[in-house]
């Protein structure tokens, strides 16, 4: 019996034709993603669905989807997918991360453009029959000074056409290696300089809780007066009520915004003000990009639904299906190691090396290390995949080295993480017990046994007595059950660890009083996604 997927947002004539090329049944009924409760009535049919930006996948809906085996998502932002439902569901998410970059960086060019030289409003003045000339005085993009938020793979085309355009270009972005702004001719800066250097600043970050409102009212007091600000990214990351109060002042001279904090934006404080250019949504909105991730969405779920390839998935590793019976715990536990490594590291990682040791030695190393990198990376950028994860890393420095070695411990087999940053080395193995759990075995040379859960606490400090009972009794003030407690030490009274499984997320107030009695060095909640 043939697949069956149902198209429920707008996807290219196509798209369309290559399921149907290949053999699988498709439905095109772009009207469900607007109607949750007729598409909840129709997705019990299906083996895959294709969505854009308007399909909302809920839990709820993942109830009623009965034969659901794969979401694909025609872009590369899944906010309106429910990827821990999905998970726990056993139903693949994939997304398609690369065909609209350029797109969505020339959206943000043009807006520089349009708020530079007012074009909507002189445009507008025009039509109506007026000709004030002496309105609408612009000012050059040439020479000035740029400030890029996020220097990824859209951050990072921005920057080389601001470049064409002769602008001088500063960056942000506490991933970005010292070569890789090297090649992309742009220099790298902390935030508080860009505020108050740039004269156009541009965001390209996910919405993650670091980057939450990064341009806060108290941010964008400190950026320079005549400033014009751009975001094309993601609704969120700018206090929008604030930079209206700016507008309307006079400090901040322009905005042009195709991102808001709540969409459809039917209404905003940055409405009908001044030079504030506004588009809905339009970043990926070109023939071209349109056309590229519809094609890339209907090849990659095709693959799937007919021989079981995993291409793009944020949610499982892209690997065969025979391969990921027995990779599957070793995948799970690269990606864990990773985590750990990206949780803990606030500055670029200029080198990673792989150990492969044992039975992990034999098995696909590509895949491992590409689940090693992803962990690391999502840190920061919370879509990065098994597939785009390399890039990434490519593209901001990243040195990646593999060893493999003979089984030489008392496992039957290890993988062993060693990055470098321009400060610290830091290291982290962990293995897979016969149960199919990984563990992690050492951090930082010191041998521990612990179990991974999706809350933990990770902390450092000098190996003196009484920090069983400090962690104990914190916890247990905040009714923070502990799940799993292990210890290790390098030597008596030399640096000692704790990694505590626990059952809730670490309430902040855990971490402040910990903080408070001045005995650990470093206190640090973790999240895996098990």
């Amino acid at each position: 019996m043939a697949p069956k997927v149902l198209i429920s947002d707008k996807l290219s004539d196509a798209a369309i034709q290559i399921f149907k090329d290949r053999g699988i049944e498709v439905d095109f009924r772009p009207e469900l993603g607007k109607d949750k409760d007729a598409l909840a009535a129709a997705i019990g049919d299906y083996d895959g669905l294709a969505i854009r930006s308007a399909t909302k996948v809920t839990e709820k809906l993942l109830e009623s989807a009965t034969n659901l085996k794969v979401v694909a998502r025609a872009g590369i932002g899944t906010d309106n997918v429910d990827k821990a439902a999905a998970s726990k569901k056993g139903v693949i998410v994939m997304n398609t991360p690369f065909g609209n970059m350029i797109t969505t960086a020339e959206h943000a060019i043009a807006m520089m453009f349009a708020v530079a030289r007012q074009i909507p409003e002189a445009s507008a003045s025009t039509h109506a029959g007026k000709w004030e000339k002496s309105k609408f005085m612009g000012v050059e993009l040439t020479s000035k000074t740029l400030g890029v938020i996020g220097a990824g793979n859209i951050g990072g085309i921005v920057c080389d056409r601001a470049r064409g355009l002769k602008m001088k270009v500063i960056a942000f972005d506490p991933y970005l290696s010292e070569e890789r702004a090297d090649e992309l001719g742009v220099e790298k800066v902390d935030l508080d300089t860009l505020l108050k250097r740039a004269d156009f600043i541009t965001l390209h970050v996910p919405l993650t809780d670091s980057t939450r409102n990064i341009l806060s009212r108290e941010n964008l007091a400190k950026t320079k007066k005549g400033v014009r600000i751009i975001n094309c990214a993601r609704g969120g990351l700018v206090d929008e009520e604030a930079l209206a109060e700016m507008l309307k002042s006079g400090h901040v001279a322009g905005a042009g915004f195709d991102v808001f904090s709540v969409e459809p934006a039917t209404e905003n404080p940055l409405f009908n003000l001044p030079n504030v250019v506004c588009t809905p949504h339009l970043g990926a909105s070109t023939s071209e990009a349109q056309e590229n991730v519809a094609l890339q969405v209907a090849e990659q779920m095709s693959d799937y639904l007919l021989t079981g390839a995993v291409t793009n998935a944020l949610n499982m590793p892209s690997v065969t299906a025979e391969e990921a019976k027995v990779m599957g715990p070793w995948l799970k536990l690269a990606e864990h190691l990773g985590s750990f490594i990206g949780q803990l590291t606030d500055e670029p990682v200029e080198e990673l090396n792989i150990t492969f040791d044992g039975v992990a030695a034999t098995m696909n190393l590509a895949a491992l290390e590409c689940g090693a990198v992803a962990g690391i990376m999502k840190a920061g950028n919370p879509d990065v995949n098994m597939v785009s994860a390399p890039v990434v890393a490519r593209e901001r420095g990243m040195q990646i080295s593999k060893t493999t070695q003979e089984a030489s411990g008392v496992f039957e087999g290890y993988i062993k993480l060693t990055i470098k940053t321009p400060t610290i080395t830091r290291s982290i193995a962990g293995t897979v017990f016969s149960d199919g759990k990984p563990r992690f075995i050492q951090i930082k040379g010191i041998n521990i046994d612990a179990e991974i859960g999706e809350h933990m606490l990770y902390t450092t400090n000098q190996d003196v007595p009484g920090i069983i009972g400090t962690l104990g009794g914190v916890l247990a003030k905040h009714n923070v059950n502990i799940a799993n407690f292990t210890l290790g030490r390098t030597a008596v009274g030399d640096s000692a660890i704790a990694m505590l499984y626990l059952d809730v997320a670490l309430p902040a107030e855990v971490v402040a009083d910990l903080n408070a009695t001045g005995l650990f060095q470093q206190i640090r909640p973790l999240q895996f996604d098990v």
